[in-house]
């Protein structure tokens, strides 16, 4: 009767531990929410001619904010939708008041994103993917030679694509690390009275480099 119960127990474990195995072990798939930190440059489009050589051409500066998502593991790839809110360190130098891209004195203000992505698995913990979508990002005017802010902000239109490489660390976290460019092509003023004006035509690129940590559910 003892030696029954026991091989009874050890089919049983037999049984289980690869369906715990495959509790514990990574996804992909679900809802996703992460914090992102990273590089962040705009500047002059590529078919702008930087005729002054100049760093004036550009903002640098670090990029931070959070970021949300679903994504569904069909097998051997992953397909999701996401979305980010991110703000950036990035503004014009205080001293060099000379074309600033096109923009005056500007501090990069916050960007919304929304877009999906796709992928496949390297490895059961490693997945390799692209992404794309719509970015609208906002360039706060800044008054004078001082770091403060105006009322008056430009409103940026463009699209977004990238690729990326996400790690499972176990079941519920992640990290990543992505490349992403943004190229913006159409603009409005939000004048400090509270008018706007008219869409115009803009050439005005940027480019980050961002790691991501996050928690699946």
């Amino acid at each position: 009767m003892r030696k029954l119960m026991v091989a009874t127990f050890l089919a049983g474990a037999t049984v289980a531990t690869p369906a715990l195995a495959q509790d514990v072990g990574p996804t992909f798939t679900g809802p996703r929410v992460e914090g992102i930190l990273g590089y962040d440059h705009t500047g002059a489009g590529s078919s702008v001619d930087n005729d002054n050589d100049s760093d004036d051409q550009s903002i640098d500066g670090l990029l931070y904010g959070v970021g949300a998502g679903y994504d569904v593991n069909l097998g051997s790839a992953v397909v999701g939708v996401e979305g980010e809110w991110t703000n950036s360190t990035s503004k014009s130098n205080r001293r060099d008041f000379t074309d600033n891209f096109g923009f005056g004195r500007v501090k990069q203000g916050r960007d919304l994103y929304v877009g999906a992505r796709a992928g496949i698995l390297a490895n059961p913990e490693t997945l390799v993917y692209v992404k794309g979508g719509y970015t609208n990002t906002k360039l706060n005017v800044l008054a004078g030679d001082t770091d403060e802010t105006t009322d008056t902000a430009f409103k940026l239109d463009g699209w977004r694509i990238g690729a990326g490489v996400e790690r499972a660390i176990n079941a519920n976290t992640f990290a990543k690390v992505e490349y992403r460019y943004s190229k913006y092509e159409d603009a409005h003023i939000d004048f400090a009275d509270g008018s706007t004006s008219s869409e115009f035509g803009i050439d005005t690129d940027r480019h980050q480099i961002v790691g991501s940590v996050g928690w699946r559910f």
